[in-house]
């Protein structure tokens, strides 16, 4: 089963990173959060990669041009011509395929652009911006066993704000946060049938806000929930959160 990660997005609210690279391209311990989930869905066994790219997109190519070179033992032999020998591959055994999508392509568009290297079969995808610890696995069983078109992973984001109850202008009643006023978003890991990919317009065409939307008022988009952690990377703190996590050894994300 393929693995399309969207990672076109300029990436504005990280902006003093993402200047010079693309969002997924930000380093986590050394090593892009593209290539961390990238070890997540190795660890299960997906490593068929599909990277819509659209921001920077060459880096991103360069990149895993450089990774193959950089992580082997090389001889560079110049007495007969030119010739490159490779002694030790570190290289995980993947195959990746880098699109260049479009700088201003939505969602739903860069899935579309990428649909002959998807093919009729069902899919993942997941934003490049964004770690768990999600049992990928099990989440495909789940797809399996529902057999509807579409799977989210769904978590509880924590509300950090004191609640407020309003009546017409007045404010009635003020309490801190609750476990009850936990919202359920979307944290990406989806797993996708192909003729989703029939209901994307064109380039303009947001998956969350168009096929997704048609999906959950039909019955066909499922929810698996996830109750252990995620976190994505929108801001510079939030950066610096996973990177603490990682340099204290507390990242569970890293399951390889």
């Amino acid at each position: 089963m393929k693995v399309v990660l969207l990672a076109g997005g300029a990436g504005t609210r990280i902006s003093e990173m993402t200047e010079y690279m693309p969002k997924p391209m930000v380093e986590i311990g050394g090593m892009p959060i593209l290539w961390h989930i990238m070890k997540e869905y190795s660890y299960y066994g997906f490593t068929d990669f599909i990277i819509c790219a659209g921001y920077k997109q060459h880096m991103i190519k360069e990149w895993f041009a450089d990774y193959f070179l950089h992580t082997s033992d090389v001889t560079f032999d110049f007495t007969d011509g030119e010739n490159i020998i490779l002694h030790e591959q570190h290289t995980e055994p993947w195959k990746v395929t880098v699109v260049d999508t479009g700088l201003e392509t939505m969602t739903g568009g860069r899935i579309r652009k990428v649909r002959k290297y998807i093919g009729n079969e069902t899919f993942m995808m997941t934003y490049g911006d964004g770690v768990c610890d999600v049992d990928i696995g099990n989440l495909v069983n789940f797809h399996k066993l529902h057999g509807k078109k579409a799977t989210l992973t769904s978590v509880k984001q924590a509300q950090s704000k004191g609640v407020l109850t309003i009546e017409g202008n007045s404010v009635r009643s003020f309490r801190e946060k609750r476990y009850q006023d936990e919202a359920v978003i979307n944290a990406g890991y989806m797993v996708l049938e192909p003729e989703i990919i029939d209901m994307i317009d064109g380039d303009k065409t947001s998956l969350e806000a168009g096929p997704l939307e048609i999906l959950a008022s039909q019955g066909e988009l499922m929810s698996y929930m996830h109750s252990g952690f995620w976190q994505c990377m929108d801001t510079k703190l939030e950066h610096d959160v996973l990177q603490k996590m990682w340099d204290n050894g507390e990242a569970p994300w890293k399951k390889w």
